[in-house]
């Protein structure tokens, strides 16, 4: 049986996984969720990408784990990414849920347009330096329940700004590790270039989730069905 190493994305912390975790738990498989430094019941800590990065790499060092899929969602990507490249030949596969993927020396920020950097600024100084947690309108049209909506609004926590704005530090390059991206379909048809450039890699494959998102909350058995195939 697979050792699961899942990281969720922004706002959220281990909590989000437990659907999910508990499918695959029950097949058998080790499972553990992770929540970031400065999230959840980690808040007060002013984390920065490489924190994030050491956290997860300190959950597959500190028990014991080979055999590892390393899984992260949205923004966790990017730390996911680095930590597969650090794990060496503990790795598994990595697996990116309808996330962002590392570039050496570039932040999760710097791949968006002008604008969208100036917004998040305008984020993170009127915020004492956190990105804040979304509006229910902006989980509308994305296959979720109203009674995952009102979860995701009452646990979400503000995310560290460092987190985002500083830049990934790869030890590998990311198109050599064994990996599968799974896009979720109601969040855009198609990945992203920087996505479809890694997935002309042999190492690489993509698989289609119809869903949103936030695919843990809104269909976590399909979601475990994946990660159990790899």
């Amino acid at each position: 049986m697979t050792n699961f190493v899942l990281v969720p994305g922004a706002w959220l912390g281990a909590w989000a996984w437990d659907d999910v975790a508990e499918v695959l738990r029950s097949e058998g498989h080790d499972v553990y969720p992770v929540t970031l430094s400065g999230l959840a019941e980690r808040q007060g800590v002013d984390a920065g990408q490489q924190q994030h990065v050491d956290d997860v790499v300190a959950v597959v060092e500190e028990n014991g784990l080979r055999d590892v899929v390393l899984a992260g969602h949205s923004y966790s990507g990017i730390p996911v990414g680095q930590a597969a490249g650090r794990i060496g030949d503990r790795l598994r596969r990595v697996v990116y849920v309808d996330s962002n993927i590392p570039a050496d020396g570039e932040s999760f920020v710097d791949s968006w347009s002008e604008e969208g950097q100036a917004w998040v600024r305008d984020q993170l100084a009127t915020s004492g330096g956190y990105w804040p947690p979304l509006a229910a309108e902006d989980y509308a049209d994305q296959d979720l329940s109203e009674e995952a909506v009102a979860l995701i609004l009452e646990r979400g926590t503000p995310h560290p700004g460092r987190a985002i704005s500083e830049p990934a530090q790869l030890t590998r390059p990311i198109g050599e590790l064994p990996t599968t991206y799974i896009k979720c379909l109601m969040d855009g048809a198609t990945p992203s270039s920087a996505v479809a450039e890694q997935l002309e890699s042999p190492s690489w494959e993509l698989v289609e989730l119809n869903t949103g998102h936030w695919p843990m909350f809104s269909q976590p058995a399909a979601l475990a069905k994946i990660l159990a195939t790899l």
